[in-house]
């Protein structure tokens, strides 16, 4: 449970700590790309926050419905007081409830606030039905006899999640009510937004009024536009007091599809599907509270894309179903390269085996000239394929699946394509990316683009082009190439000359070349690229750790500990590996400011915590059997789940102490690495004669 720091009513008087309540932040997802999210203290700090964040049909794509809700409580007899917060153009920060916020805490993952409010103990909880672009919001009084009439004012200003927050208030909004059922409306484009309030004696008060001016702090602090107007129908009222609850839910789904179920069955709903999804997760990941909390936020990942009507069409006709991962909230659409690293940790390790069969068929559909897509741009039908690894990640992701499944149908399905995918890179494809004939290694680069996962851009900037033989990419090519040797063999596949000695054969090359030309023997790593426009980059990065932690690894074996000790030494943090060694003349200690400073630090210092997993699984290979030393490197972790967003993991930290948390609040690789190590790290039972370093 994160407790609420207790703050005065003047947040300007000494001693008052704001950062608690400004910074921490929770999220609720749909499984269709759709959320909820805010700050603990309902003070509204990014374009992204809102109480409905929708997923519709391409193009539309993710749209804020229902942007914030202003809460109010009245006693019998007494001044309302307003839970929340909210903070204008003018700096005034207002955290109305500040005072009577005692706690948050995640419940099955979702998200409870408790306050006390004149002497009462009052707690809302808010959950999305899965699969559907619905939020549902509870108020209940659990302690105390007192009574109030909750005032709660619905605001908007229906706009792209992603659009800036000074977007205009858009004008003609379209009010109705029928009954209970209220509509707020704008344009044909869009669904409406559906209300009702349960409870008793609920009611509707029509008084439209514009918000002044709110100040999104977050968006003030890298450098976008930072202040937007919202717009309120008017207040829906409803009692509450003991044994007398009150839920509000907003919709755009039909009126059929919201009185489907009862509040307390959508509810009971939700909470059961969690329960079963702990249940069949790993007999490690339900040991433990850190390890039952990163399966609550795995499912946050794993959804069923809104709009893709032609996959779903096509899956369906194959008996499947089309999946996909969100590569982080709130701004990410699913990407290739973060799908196929996180597959192992967010569907294997959680026991949705099915989900993970469907996410590998549903990306080979989309391999085009020999690369699967790097990412699916918001509202659009089709990928972008500017990436040179995310495909070789595809073979990784395939191996642990079939190890995990048995299930050789899919490999037999997928072989044709990853037969297309060899060819194409030894012939050489889209974006320079093939292999050179003389040393059988892969090079890739063109310009404006940046093809690796080090990707950041700003205009025509390429921060990290990385042209050339990136260290990380042969490592990922040879490890496909053995597998594709070990599949065929196994199979006995010899189809158009792809069989078992055709793989070995460009293995055999790449491994050779490999040693010989990546080792910097002055150094004692290896080069992060070599053969680029400056010749070799001897820059120490995360990069290298790959040629160790693969099942294939590429690095000959006397190598591996001497590799595995520079990164431990220059990289490794408590939350994952430095992108580029302290001292190098690029290294920036610090992920802030606007987009070119921040993109300028994304991969020159800037801590990934996603690379805790090839660091561990290079560790364990040099040092097999030290797994509780191996679980000391996720303790950092542990803590940082009550930190950024509760029960999440951050995509990224400060390089330096203390390692703040930056950009994407909630990571689905950081979520997947993290777990799948925390399961791989449980130290065998003691008595057993295991070598564990405790």
């Amino acid at each position: 449970m994160v407790e609420a720091t207790k703050l005065k009513q003047d947040p300007g008087e000494a001693g008052v700590e704001l950062e608690p309540l400004l910074t921490r932040e929770w999220l609720v997802t749909n499984g269709l790309g759709g959320y909820a999210s805010g700050t603990i203290s309902g003070v509204t700090t990014r374009r992204y926050h809102g109480l409905l964040v929708a997923a519709l049909p391409a193009p539309m794509g993710r749209m804020t419905m229902l942007n914030h809700l202003f809460e109010d409580l009245v006693p019998q007899g007494g001044q309302a007081i307003r839970l929340g917060g909210e903070e204008h153009a003018d700096r005034s920060l207002q955290l109305h409830g500040a005072t009577q916020l005692t706690g948050v805490r995640l419940e099955d993952g979702l998200p409870v606030w408790q306050y006390d409010v004149d002497g009462a103990t009052i707690e809302d909880t808010l959950l999305m039905p899965h699969r559907q672009n619905t939020v549902y919001v509870t108020y209940r009084v659990v302690g105390g006899d007192r009574r109030f009439r909750l005032k709660l004012s619905p605001a908007v200003n229906f706009r792209h999640h992603d659009a800036p927050v000074n977007a205009p208030l858009k004008k003609g909004y379209g009010f109705t009510a029928m009954d209970d059922r209220y509509e707020l409306s704008l344009c044909r484009d869009l669904p409406p937004l559906r209300m009702r309030l349960y409870g008793q004696s609920s009611s509707f008060t029509l008084e439209g009024k514009v918000i002044p001016d709110l100040l999104y702090r977050v968006e003030e602090s890298r450098g976008y536009e930072s202040t937007g107007q919202l717009w309120s129908p008017g207040h829906l009222s409803v009692d509450l007091g003991p044994g007398n609850d009150a839920t509000f839910v907003a919709s755009t789904d039909d009126w059929d599809t919201m009185s489907a179920m009862s509040t307390g069955e959508a509810f009971a709903a939700e909470k059961e599907r969690r329960r079963r999804l702990l249940a069949i997760a790993h007999p490690v990941a339900r040991k433990s509270e850190t390890a039952a909390t990163l399966v609550m936020a795995a499912d946050q990942f794993i959804i069923t894309p809104a709009g893709r009507v032609a996959d779903s069409a096509r899956a369906r006709a194959a008996g499947d179903e089309v999946r996909t991962i969100i590569a982080g909230y709130h701004w990410f659409t699913d990407w290739g390269r973060d799908t196929m690293i996180s597959v192992e940790g967010l569907t294997l390790a959680t026991g949705r085996h099915v989900e993970a069969g469907y996410i590998l068929r549903t990306f080979a559909h989309y391999v085009r000239d020999g690369l699967i897509p790097n990412m699916f741009p918001e509202g659009e039908r089709q990928g972008l394929y500017h990436t040179a690894d995310a495909t070789l990640w595809f073979f990784h992701a395939i191996e642990q699946y079939v190890n995990a499944t048995g299930d050789v149908a899919t490999l037999r399905m997928l072989l044709p394509f990853l037969c297309d995918i060899v060819e194409h890179h030894l012939k050489g494809t889209r974006f320079g990316i093939g292999v050179d004939p003389r040393d059988g290694l892969i090079r890739q680069g063109e310009a404006g683009y940046q093809l690796t996962w080090m990707d950041a851009k700003v205009g025509d900037w390429v921060v990290t082009p990385r042209r050339g033989k990136a260290v990380e990419i042969n490592a990922l090519w040879y490890n496909a190439l053995k597998l594709m040797e070990g599949w065929a063999a196994g199979l006995e596949y010899r189809k158009g000359g792809h069989d078992a000695a055709f793989f070995a054969g460009h293995a055999k090359k790449a491994r050779k070349s490999f040693n010989t030309r990546f080792w910097n023997e002055g150094a004692g790593y290896l080069y992060d690229v070599i053969d680029g426009p400056a010749g070799n980059d001897p820059a120490c990065r995360p990069n290298q750790v790959l040629a160790v932690s693969l099942d294939h690894p590429v690095l000959d074996e006397d190598k591996w500990e001497p590799v595995v000790n520079i990164v431990r030494e220059k990289l490794l943090t408590p939350l994952g590996l430095r992108s580029l060694a302290p001292g190098h003349t690029d290294y920036k200690a610090m992920y802030y400011g606007d987009l070119r400073s921040r993109d300028a630090a994304y991969h020159q210092g800037t801590v990934w915590g996603w690379l805790v997993g090839p660091f561990i699984d290079a560790w364990l290979r040099v040092h097999p059997g030290r797994t509780g030393e191996a679980r000391h490197f996720l303790r950092g972790f542990v803590s940082h789940l009550d930190e950024g967003c509760i029960g999440s993991i951050s995509e990224i930290f400060d390089a330096e102490e203390p390692y703040l948390p930056r950009g994407c609040c909630a990571q689905a690789w950081s979520v997947a690495e993290v777990l799948r190590c925390w399961i791989k790290t449980e130290p065998p039972p003691q008595g057993n004669g295991s070598r564990n370093g405790q």
